[in-house]
Order: C-alpha cells, then structure tokens, then sequence
C-alpha cells in the first residue's frame, strides 16, 4: 500500500513539472516575435508603364466637295480599296454644265467683238495711208501752185517794165497782175487743202488709238472669260469625288440622292486610310509616368477584339503637349506597329504596356519589405538622387539660390563648356531651361521621388529638343556625344535611397540603408546594401499579450 502511494506520488510530481515545462515553452513562444519574411534573391525585373489609347491610320485622307450638288452616283463604299485618282463618286452637274455653255457663249461674243475691233484698226491703219497720199498730192499741188505763181510774178514784173516804156499794152498788164492773183488763190487753196489732211490724218490717229486701246479691253475681257470658262470646267471634274491617295475607304457620309452643299465649308464625303498595314497607336501617358516613356522602347498591347492574342510595337515619340482630363494632366505618346494581317482597325482601344527597363540577374526584394515600418514610424524614403542625364536642370528648392538652382546652374555651366557654345547660345540656353523649369513647375506634380525624377527627365528632353536646333554644325557630333553618354549613365544609376528591416540579434527590428532601382510594381531592383539571401521583414512582429485590452471592430 505504501509502495503504491509513493509511486502515485512520484507520478503526480513528474505530471506538475512537465506542465510547468510545457506552460513555460508555450509563454515563451507567446511573447516571442513572429516576424513575416521575405528573402533577397536574384532574378530578373521587367519596368512598365501601362496605359490606354486609340489605333488610328498612320494618315488618313479627308476626302471633301468643292462643289454643290446632288449625289448621283456613289461608286465607293465601306472597305473599298481605291487607286489615286479613282472616282468615289458624282454630283449632279446639269447647271454648271449649263453656266459652261453659256460663258463659252460670251467667250466667242468677246473673240468676234475683237475680230471686229482688229478690223475697224485695219481700215483706220487704211484711211490713214489714203490720208497720208492726199497730203502728198496736195503738197505738190502746193508746190506747183508756188512755181506758177513765182512764173506769173515774174511775168508781171516784165510787163511793168515794158508797160513804163510803152511797149505793153495795159491790157497785158492786167492780165499778167490776173494771173498772179490766180496763182496766189492756187497756192493757198493748195495750203488749205494739206491743212485739212492734216488735221483728218490727226483724226485718223486718234481713232487708231481708240481703237487700239478697245483691243486690249477685248483681250482682257477674253482673258477673264476664259477664266470663267476654266473655273466651270474645273468645277465641272470636281463633281467627280475622287480620291487623293491609295488606301481603303474607312468612313462614308454621304448617301444616293442627298445634297451636298459647299458654299460655306467643304463636307467630309470619305475618310481614306492610306495605308492600314502601318498604324499607330496614340495612348493617354500620366504625368507621373510620362518621364519614363521614351522613343524607341518596346511595346505590347492587346484588344478587345483578340483578348488572348498580344500585339507589340515601338514608342515612335512622345509629344509635348498636354491636355487635362477630369484634373489629371496626360501626354501622348504615339507607339507604330506593323498590321500586316490588317486584324486591328481604326479606332480599337488598345490596352499598352510600355517596357521602360529590363534587368536581368539582378537582386531584388518584394515591394511589401520597402513599405513595411515599425509601429510608430511615419518616416518615408529619402529624396532620390539627381539625374545623371547632363542636359538636366534639378527643379527649383526653397527659396532663391536653393541646391536645386545652384546644380542646375552648375550643369548648364557644364554644357556651355562641353558644347563650346557662343554667347548667344548660352543666353537662348538659359532661357530654354527657365522656360522648361517653369513649365513643369507649373502642372503642380506630387513631390515623391519618382515624380521629381520625372520632372528632371521631362526638363532634360525640353532643354535638349530645343537646344540642337541652335548649334552650329561643328557643335552637333558633341551634342549627340553628351546625350549618349547620358543614355548611358541614366542605365547603371546609383539609384534612389530607401530603407528596409532586418531581424536584429536581439530579436528587434533593425534598419538597413538601401539604393533601389527599377520595379515592375511586385519586386523591386536593389543596387546596393543588401546580399543574397537577406531576410527582410514584411509583416507580423510581437503578439498582444494575454488578456490586453482589444478594442472592438469598428473603433
């Protein structure tokens, strides 16, 4: 009986120490942190910008009427492939047809008129010479006049002299005095009649001229109704809608029967594609993103019409004007692809994603280890780094005379030195960045460090567009020379300060400086501060104690 108390005991001691044990391990377990990790690996990063756009033809044709009339005929329709030239299709033509006739009409009316005109200067050329042959003869009738008055003067002066001495009878005297009076008369009517020839030459002259002169109006009057003719007749060949290019009709507005009227605008008739196998896609790029998007990048996009089949092309350029939609500032970037099997149309919307960087056996780390912070810490990453490209001016800090304006003042030094630029183009220059500065300074972006970043490269691409247009031709392989070697320093950048958390040997958080890199939105690169392998803290940490006050949900 003893020996069985002893081991009932024995037992009920090991049965209390092992619930302490158990209890204590449990505690102990209880209070200690339970941290959600993640672990630094390698891998590859692939940075994209999504968006939404619109496929548009690389050129459309607008095919208008400069004429008015009624459709009789439609010759093109939706889908049609036309030629250059091709008729689309015909307007009623009847009436100007009908004014064609009539102005020809006026246009041989004017041409007789002239033919008129040109004889009436034939026969006043005529009359003229007929007066010109009268005037001669009446100049020798003058000249005679005057030699057979000279004879008779000289005759009475013989018989004057015979007369004195008797010989000559008075009678003879007489008649000789007769004669030169007569002769006298001759002359003169002789001289009246090569006056009046005169003055009808003169007349004659002046009709010419007249006439002349009515020619030439003739002549300009046939000119301008020559024009009209030419007018109509044109006018006429644009009641046939042609088209001006090869392509595909794409848009049709007009129906048989209906009135086209052009008298104040030209309408739209067709919409002619001209080549559908190069289309373009305009996407909508946010601001905070458009600093990322550059030529040449790589693109992929899918539609509505084909969900399982992906498209890609290439980011042709990004343009530089904005425009506001619902208060959100948006840029347009035009991406080309080829449609060779003509399966996209104008006017799909395409979902884009455009490929800004691509990092291959890289270190990277889960986006949720850089946003994680202890309780209690509301610090956020540090500023990010300037921009590496030379053609960048850091956007305005603080008052006047802040870092940003001495760096920026610095690298345009550094320009003007570079590119060995005159004056002349040192002043354009600082003008070009203050007017860039301005201009992004005004659009009122958030101050986190990738949308500084995108400021910076947004003011390089201004300064830079504008910048090349100015240099002389021995500045231009310099120029090319500075913005590759920006391309360059833009791929291995010493990246953006952040921070993250290890598990320290006491089992508390402790933090790790960072240079980061590139992310697709799920992983994010890491530059510098980390190795392989790394635990990082994600989540979790201590539990609540037993029995510590919770308070209920909703509050």
């Amino acid at each position: 009986m003893r020996r069985f108390v002893v081991i009932a005991a024995l037992v009920a001691v090991a049965g209390m120490a092992g619930w302490y044990g158990i209890s204590q391990s449990r505690s102990r377990a209880a209070n200690e942190p339970n941290w959600r990790m993640v672990t630094v690996e390698r891998g590859s990063i692939v940075a994209a910008v999504n968006a939404t756009g619109t496929i548009n033809p690389t050129a459309t044709a607008i095919v208008g009427s400069q004429v008015s009339g009624q459709v009789l005929e439609i010759l093109a329709d939706f889908n049609s492939n036309v030629k250059s030239g091709d008729v689309l299709a015909k307007l009623n033509a009847e009436q100007t047809r009908a004014r064609h006739d009539a102005a020809k009409a006026e246009l041989a009316q004017a041409k007789a008129l002239q033919e008129i005109q040109r004889a009436q200067i034939e026969k006043a050329q005529a009359d003229i010479e007929r007066s010109d042959a009268t005037k001669a003869d009446a100049l020798a009738n003058e000249q005679k006049a005057r030699a057979t008055l000279q004879d008779a003067e000289q005759t009475l002066a013989r018989q004057k002299q015979l007369n004195e001495r008797g010989i000559a009878s008075q009678v003879v005297l007489q008649q000789a005095q007769t004669a030169v009076l007569t002769q006298r008369a001759v002359r003169d009517q002789a001289r009246a009649q090569q006056r009046s020839v005169e003055a009808q030459i003169q007349a004659l002259a002046a009709e010419l001229k007249v006439a002349q002169t009515q020619i030439m109006s003739s002549s300009a009057q046939i000119l301008q109704r020559e024009a009209v003719v030419r007018q109509i007749e044109v006018d006429i060949r644009n009641s046939d809608i042609r088209s001006p290019v090869d392509g595909v009709v794409i848009q049709r507005n007009i129906e048989l029967g209906q009135s086209v009227a052009a008298s104040l605008q030209a309408p739209t008739l067709f919409l002619v594609a001209q080549d559908l196998t190069k289309i373009e896609i305009y996407a909508n790029i946010d601001e905070a993103d458009v600093g990322r998007v550059i030529p040449n990048q790589n693109v992929t996009f899918t539609v509505t019409a084909f969900p399982a089949r992906e498209f890609s092309g290439r980011v042709k350029t990004v343009r530089l004007g904005s425009q506001t939609v619902q208060n959100v500032v948006i840029y347009t970037a035009v991406i080309e692809l080829q449609n060779s099997d003509l399966a996209l149309r104008p006017g799909m919307t395409a979902t884009v994603r455009i490929f800004t960087e691509n990092r291959e056996n890289i270190l990277r780390i889960s986006n949720g280890a850089l946003r994680w912070r202890p309780p209690g810490d509301t610090s956020t990453l540090a500023a990010a780094t300037p921009s590496s490209n030379p053609f960048s001016v850091a956007p305005t800090q603080g008052a006047v005379g802040g870092g940003g304006q001495v760096q920026g003042r610095q690298m345009l030094e550094r320009i003007s030195t570079e590119l060995k630029l005159d004056a002349d183009q040192k002043k354009q220059l600082e003008e070009f960045a203050r007017e860039a500065r301005q201009s992004i300074s005004a659009q009122g972006l958030s101050d986190t460090p990738e949308a500084r970043r995108g400021r910076g490269r947004q003011v390089a691409v201004a300064i830079a567009e504008r910048l090349k247009p100015i240099l002389r031709a021995e500045q231009v392989p310099l120029f090319e020379a500075w913005q590759a070697a920006a391309t360059e320093r833009r791929a291995g950048n010493a990246g953006v300060p952040a921070r993250v958390y290890v598990v320290g040997t006491d089992g508390t958080p402790g933090v790790v400086a960072v240079r980061i890199g590139a992310t697709d939105g799920t992983n994010t690169e890491i530059i510098s501060g980390l190795q392989e392998g790394q635990k990082l803290i994600v989540g979790g940490g201590p539990k609540a104690p037993a029995g510590a006050f919770r308070p209920p949900r909703g509050i």
